[in-house]
């Protein structure tokens, strides 16, 4: 999935596009497909601390244009902002949008500043809470890593440390953005390590095309200005474009050919549970990038190289669902304004309007937007989950096989008698919902599933598709492997042409994915994994269900049913035998 600007582009929804096209193994091990085409503690404290903005969690999100700013998410006194009086933008007090700024401090205050009760971050001082772990070198072999790759978990936690996760969902997320200082020269190296303007050259030599890979832009009287060449991209070319053309370089998902990008995004996928994708950003200084816009997505930044100067207004449409560009005119006055340093973090919900540039007399920046919860919203389940539903109480329910009104598709509006008919049916929808045990959002799990990074390994990862261990029995005792990689689901046997499609259960899993295609939306993408009948889906909630099952003990009418299921998990790599 490219982006432009900052705007993802989807991979097909399902039901789009790149619909599988399914083939069944004749064998007694189960039946393939193959399409065409740990704990809660432990997590170490970054050094720094957590900054929330001026406002109280809660406090209403829009503020009309024109009100004073707020003073902005904590940031250490640096260079004055491009075109803007110089001040020292300082941790704020709880204030409402709107309301006058806090008067900056002269310096950077000793101790922690004032803060609303409720977004007091725990952890702070350095008796409470666990101390930084020990630094394990990068994958790459690069600097000291700070962050805890041993869960998804503990790498959220590390990542926006001193913050706890629990915090972070009830105080910030897709509620207000979130400043992170590391006042650490090693964490610095780290981030630096991640992505830097060197780092092109070679990238350059493995075929980059502008537009898939590369955008060249600048932001132009408040439009965003694209300066693409046609073809591959040269590094040189690069280089002139951002030493003489003042332009931005902006490269697309870094994290096929970034080791450790990749190393990060995949946890971040299963912590989420949705698609996570990056964008890394060159501007040299004196310039910017990027119109004033908001994106659709949940966004975390995290500051490489060079300082950037940002600035941040109160959403006009609240969790958006759409990239949109806003007039300078329509935001006003920014509600928080800062800079950040290498190894900062930024975090702000979709919907936030942002902008950002970096002062003259600098050296250029470089930074990495990492996003995600692009259509994960409760109304894009409601849209995978209610066609099914449907489909499956139309078969049982007569009210809903009986035919609307005549001439109701000829009328403008409708009738109040048939709106009423559609509510009271809706309702007769819920109450099924919530009296079933069915698995929802299935086309939302295959689209994840399908599109997500493989898990990271070093080598030729053949542990991802070459079963190891001893072969399943009936006597074995078998454990899920790769569980935060694969998914779970029903739908209709897409090999089925008659009217009457058997509904089957699906396994859907990355471990096979191609990283080189992750978020390319115009990419052809395979989903891989395997289907057995709806009378095999007792005995795979068991084993999803617990750590260890005895095969014996699967619910299944026959042994040879049950030897079946595991030997195909097993050779799909998604059990092994304890």
């Amino acid at each position: 999935m490219a982006f432009t600007g900052d705007r993802p582009r989807r991979p097909p929804l399902p039901g789009t596009k790149h619909q599988p096209k399914f083939h069944t193994c004749r064998r007694k091990t189960g039946v393939h497909y193959k399409p065409h085409g740990t704990s809660n503690s432990g997590t170490p404290a970054w050094p720094g601390r957590a900054s929330p903005p001026a406002s109280r969690p809660g406090s209403p999100p829009a503020s009309r244009p024109g009100s004073p700013p707020a003073s902005p998410p904590a940031s250490r006194p640096g260079s004055p902002p491009a075109s803007r009086p110089a001040s020292r933008p300082a941790s704020p007090p709880a204030s409402r949008p709107g309301s006058p700024p806090a008067s900056p401090p002269a310096s950077r205050p000793a101790s922690p500043p004032a803060m609303p009760k409720a977004a007091e971050p725990p952890g702070r001082g350095s008796d409470q809470g666990p101390g930084p772990c020990k630094r394990a070198k990068a994958a790459s072999g690069g600097p000291a890593c700070p962050l805890n790759f041993a869960s998804p978990r503990l790498l959220f936690g590390s990542l926006i440390a001193p913050v706890e996760p629990e915090t972070f969902f009830r105080e910030f997320w897709e509620k207000q953005p979130l400043v992170l200082r590391r006042d650490d020269p090693a964490v610095a190296a780290y981030c630096q390590a991640l992505f830097r303007l060197s780092d092109l050259k070679s990238l350059c030599g493995r075929g980059l095309l502008y537009g898939r890979d590369v955008n060249v832009c600048r932001c132009v009287k408040g439009k965003k200005k694209v300066l693409n060449k046609a073809g591959r991209v040269h590094f040189l070319q690069l280089r002139k474009d951002l030493d003489q053309r003042r332009a931005t370089i902006q490269f697309h998902q870094p994290q096929r050919f970034k080791d450790e990008l990749w190393r990060i995004q995949e946890k971040l996928e299963c912590y989420f549970g949705s698609l996570v994708g990056s964008n890394v950003y060159i501007t040299p200084a004196g310039s910017q990038g990027l119109p004033p816009h908001y994106d659709d997505v949940e966004v975390f930044i995290l500051q490489l190289e060079g300082q950037k100067h940002w600035r941040l207004y109160h959403p006009t449409v609240p969790l958006a669902r759409e990239y949109s560009v806003e007039a300078e005119e329509r935001i006003g006055r920014p509600a928080y304004e800062f800079t950040l340093k290498p190894g900062d973090v930024l975090y702000f919900p979709r919907g936030t309007v942002h902008q950002a540039d970096v002062p003259p007399g600098l050296a250029h920046s470089t930074h990495v937007t990492i996003s995600t919860y692009q259509n994960s919203s409760w109304g894009d389940c409601l849209l995978d989950t209610v066609s099914g539903l449907v489909f499956d109480a139309v078969k049982e329910d007569v009210a809903l096989r009986a035919g609307i009104p005549r001439q109701l598709l000829l009328q403008v509006e409708g009738t109040a008698a048939a709106r009423r008919r559609l509510g009271g049916l809706l309702r007769t929808l819920a109450d099924r919902l919530e009296g079933t045990g069915a698995l929802l959002a299935g086309g939302m799990k295959k689209d994840f599933v399908t599109h997500r990074l493989p898990p990271y390994h070093e080598g030729d990862g053949a542990e991802l598709s070459t079963p190891g261990g001893r072969v399943p029995r009936l006597d074995s005792t078998v454990r899920l492997q790769f569980k935060d990689y694969s998914v779970l689901t029903v739908g209709p046997d897409q090999n089925q042409s008659d009217e009457t499609q058997e509904t089957m259960v699906y396994i859907y899993h990355s471990l096979k994915n191609r990283r080189e295609l992750h978020m390319m939306g115009n990419e052809e993408t395979e989903s891989h994994g395997l289907r057995f009948p709806l009378s095999h889906m007792d005995a795979l909630k068991q084993i999803w269900g617990h750590s260890t099952i005895c095969v014996k003990d699967l619910k299944l009418t026959t042994d040879e049913e049950k030897e079946n299921l595991v030997l195909s998990l097993w050779t799909e790599c998604l059990i092994q035998v304890v």
